[in-house]
């Protein structure tokens, strides 16, 4: 009985092993893995209101000079800039030009520069611009002089306009000179 007995724990071994060695185990499904949260795609800005093409300041050695460039509106609504800023000048004033009594002369623009929606609105010589009343400094050939312009709706608008040397429209931006008289240097 003992060789049976022999036997049958052999057996019993052997199956234990042939089991152990042999299962294959049936697939279990992978449990879901829980996806992770999307990250968001950056928000693309939204394009400023107001932008600026070509801003440049008339050179000067002093005093008075002016800024230029084109203010595009980038909104479906108008805006109205009404005053602005420079560490160029303690005093900056939005100004046009207008005819009184035959003579093209500077005032300050009354209720400021109206830029219509999807429109643009030019600042140039002999036109409205941004008056620079009292340059700390000498604005010189490429010099970079940085502005900020405020809204009617308290928004701003930040640019840097190029120093740039210019001759035209016999302008001279000092009080009380109309554009037309030829004594002063523009």
């Amino acid at each position: 009985m003992s060789s049976r007995l022999a036997l049958s724990l052999l057996a019993l071994a052997t199956a234990a092993a042939i089991s152990s060695c042999g299962s294959a185990e049936t697939p279990t499904a992978a449990a879901p893995v829980a996806a992770a949260p999307a990250t968001p795609a950056p928000a693309t800005p939204a394009a400023p209101a107001l932008s600026i093409t070509d801003p440049w300041v008339k050179t000067a050695k002093k005093g008075m000079t002016a800024a230029f460039g084109t203010l595009v509106n980038n909104s479906g609504a108008d805006v109205t800039v009404v005053s602005g800023t420079s560490p160029l000048s303690p005093m900056i004033e939005l100004h046009e030009v207008v005819d009184k009594d035959g003579k093209m002369v500077m005032q300050p623009k009354q209720g400021g520069f109206v830029i219509p929606a999807g429109g643009s609105h030019e600042l140039k010589p002999g036109g409205d611009h941004i008056m620079i009343m009292d340059a700390k400094e000498a604005v010189e050939p490429g010099a970079e002089i940085p502005f900020t312009l405020t809204f009617a709706d308290g928004g701003t608008f930040e640019f840097t306009a190029i120093g740039k040397d210019f001759a035209g429209a016999k302008e001279d931006y000092q009080p009380g000179m109309d554009m037309e008289d030829e004594s002063h240097n523009g």
